[in-house]
C-alpha cells in the first residue's frame, strides 16, 4: 500500500514538474524538504500525533516551509496533510527524487570494496557502469568492507554484481564440499 501511497503522489508532483516545466527547481526543492524532514524527527511526530488537528498540521507545515519552498511544493504538502498521508511523505519524496533522476538518465549505484579505491580506479568504474548501462550521468556511494576480501560488489536498483573474493571463495567452498572421496 505504501508503495502505492508513494507513487500515486509522487507522479503526481512529477507530472506537474514537467507540465511547469520547473523539473530541477522541484528537485532541489523536494531534496531540502526531505533533509528538513530528517533532520526534524519531531516534525513527522506532531504531523502523525493523532490529537493535533489538520488545520494545525497544515499551520504546522506553512511556519516551516512558507519561503524555503514554492508555492506549489506547500500546495503539495497541504494536500499530504489533508488526506492523511504524512505517514508516507518521506516515501513520497524519495520516489519522486527517483523519478527525476530516471527521467534525466541518472542512476545510483553503491560500489564496496575492502579497500579505499583511488579517484582513477573510481573514474573506471564509473566509466565502465556508464558503458554497460543505460544511464547517462551516475551518483556512486563508495563504501569500503574489509570483509570481502578483495574484488567489488556493485548495486544498482535492484541488481548486484558481485565478484568480490569472499563470494569466490563461498562458492568454491560450496563445489568442493559437493565432493564425494570414495
Amino acid at each position: 500500500m505504501a508503495k502505492l501511497v508513494s507513487s500515486t503522489y509522487g507522479d503526481a508532483l512529477f507530472e506537474l514538474a514537467l507540465e511547469e516545466n520547473r523539473l530541477d527547481s522541484f528537485y532541489e526543492e523536494i531534496l531540502a524538504s526531505r533533509q528538513i524532514f530528517l533532520d526534524n524527527e519531531e516534525l513527522l511526530k506532531l504531523l502523525n500525533h493523532p490529537k493535533i488537528i489538520k488545520e494545525e498540521k497544515i499551520t504546522i507545515m506553512e511556519n516551516v516551509f512558507k519561503g524555503r519552498v514554492s508555492d506549489e511544493i506547500l500546495g503539495f504538502f497541504h494536500i499530504i496533510v489533508t488526506k492523511d498521508r504524512y505517514n508516507d511523505i518521506i516515501a513520497i519524496l524519495d520516489y519522486f527524487l527517483h523519478k527525476v533522476k530516471e527521467h534525466k538518465g541518472i542512476g545510483t549505484a553503491s560500489v564496496t570494496s575492502a579497500v579505499v579505491l583511488s579517484d582513477t580506479q573510481k573514474a573506471a568504474i564509473e566509466k565502465r557502469l556508464l558503458e554497460t548501462t543505460r544511464y547517462v550521468s551516475f551518483e556512486i556511494d563508495y563504501r569500503v568492507d574489509p570483509a570481502i576480501l578483495g574484488g567489488l560488489v556493485i548495486r544498482i536498483e535492484d541488481r548486484v554484481v558481485d565478484s568480490s573474493l569472499k563470494t569466490q571463495i563461498d562458492k568454491l567452498k560450496a563445489q568442493l564440499s559437493k565432493i564425494q572421496l570414495s
